[in-house]
């Protein structure tokens, strides 16, 4: 702040003005691709391959994974959020199955996404997906155990015992509601969140320019 020869303030100077406009939450490039991956993520939703008993292995957090690594966690939860809602119009489970995979979901982006976030390098991605298979199989195990198996034994007039029947004729070893869900469960969760790691680091580098828009600059420039 300085005085003016007339004994007048400058506040302008002292507290400068500026019409910088905020950087908006997320840009309408970024709000396009969450769409995009979220609809591509609820197609891949519906397309199951059945795998043990009554689970089934489909590749709908693929691109939320993808969409995590390019964007950041919370696009990524964003993407994830409005899967799981297109997922209700079909749901056969009255949206427990849904609920129970956007938890699984959101256990594997968000480790995975803040990892890599403080360590964008391929080794940071690495490291970022094994915690978060770490940790979405944890709380498959969990979900499992006290939501999907007690809501399927409700919902289909099946007692509990006859769930984990089904499992011990599979694995003998398999003789109670946790075993069932330590040696069937455990290990399914993480065929799948492997393997959805695994096509991650495939597809990750070759569509990342796609991601960032990056292509779509490159092109406009080269016009120009």
């Amino acid at each position: 702040m300085r005085k003016s020869h007339r004994g007048q303030f400058h506040f302008k100077e002292a507290f400068p003005m500026t019409n910088a406009k905020r950087k908006p939450f997320l840009t309408t490039r970024e709000l396009a691709t969450v769409a995009i991956l979220a609809a591509i993520s609820a197609v891949l939703f519906m397309i199951e391959i059945p795998v043990v008993l009554f689970y089934k292995l489909d590749l709908s957090h693929l691109p939320v994974l993808l969409g995590t690594f390019a964007m950041g966690p919370v696009p990524g939860t964003l993407i994830l959020l409005v899967k799981s809602l297109l997922g209700l119009l079909h749901s056969s489970s009255q949206g427990v199955g849904e609920l129970a995979d956007f938890l699984m979901g959101f256990a594997m982006l968000l480790p995975a996404g803040l990892i890599y976030q403080h360590n964008k390098t391929r080794k940071g991605a690495l490291i970022g997906m094994a915690v978060g298979t770490v940790v979405a199989t944890i709380v498959a195990v969990l979900s499992n155990l006290y939501i999907m198996i007690p809501f399927y034994g409700t919902a289909y007039g099946m007692p509990v015992e006859a769930i984990v029947g089904m499992g011990t004729a599979i694995i003998p070893a398999v003789d109670s509601t946790l075993k069932f869900v330590l040696l069937i469960t455990a290990p399914f969760n993480l065929l799948k969140w492997v393997l959805i790691s695994a096509l991650t680091g495939l597809m990750y580098k070759p569509l990342s320019p796609i991601l960032h828009g990056r292509k779509r600059a490159r092109t406009e420039a080269k016009a120009n």
